[in-house]
């Protein structure tokens, strides 16, 4: 059977998350006076989000997601390759990237597993190479969406799911891949590997890390101005 590598994507392969993504569509084109009131009007979430990521990051990130209801579908897909132009490819660690390579040249499958947005994903998919990406798609309806997710969020137990089901569609040996993960919402999927690792991980995913012996790996971005 054939192997794979499952990447988790924000924060482990990008220094970025959900929230950065939808501020700079929310925020798309306004005045820097105007873009200060509005996330000035936004402070009650930016305080609330963080505790609801910490008590479930699947529940966090469907509450999040209904930030989008109403939102000009067509649209924001139009601004996904300027947002990953923008936004993600400046936080691409040049570390993940040659770990992808590695495990490409070694014959194992590359994969994203992200609770991001398809279509946010999608830019960085292609410049990556990869082929296969697991994310989460929004629901639209007339030509906006309505801020619910067509699927269950992909993080914590639901991430396993997905990266088991895609291992038994596609003949994938979990027993020989490999996983990769920053955050504790991501230990069910890596657990559920025979090659875990934690990059640059959150202190539950750094202890239980340690004390299964599992590889530690600490990715950072160039120095300002070192960028190619």
């Amino acid at each position: 059977m054939a192997a794979a590598a499952f990447f988790a994507v924000d924060g482990t392969i990008v220094r970025a998350s959900i929230a950065l993504y939808y501020v700079y569509f929310a925020t798309r084109g306004f005045s820097h006076l105007r873009r200060v009131a509005w996330l000035a009007r936004s402070l009650h979430k930016i305080l609330y989000y963080p505790v609801l990521d910490r008590l479930s990051r699947g529940r966090f990130n469907q509450v999040f997601y209904r930030n989008y209801r109403g939102m000009d579908a067509g649209r924001l897909r139009a601004l996904s390759r300027e947002l990953f132009e923008s936004v993600v490819r400046p936080r691409i660690y040049p570390g993940a990237v040659a770990r992808l390579l590695e495990h490409g040249a070694a014959g194992e499958r590359p994969v994203l597993v992200t609770g991001s947005i398809d279509f946010v994903v999608a830019p960085l998919a292609a410049f990556l190479g990869v082929g296969d990406t697991l994310a989460v798609a929004l629901e639209e309806r007339d030509g906006r969406f309505t801020g619910e997710l067509t699927t269950p969020p992909i993080s914590e137990d639901e991430k396993a799911r997905v990266v088991q089901a895609f291992a038994a569609e596609r003949g994938i040996d979990l027993a020989q891949s490999h996983a990769y993960g920053d955050s504790s919402a991501d230990l069910p999927m890596l657990r559920c590997v025979g090659h875990p690792a934690a990059v640059n991980p959150d202190r539950k995913l750094r202890r239980i890390a340690e004390s299964e012996g599992w590889p530690i790996e600490s990715w950072s971005l160039p120095e300002r101005g070192t960028r190619g």
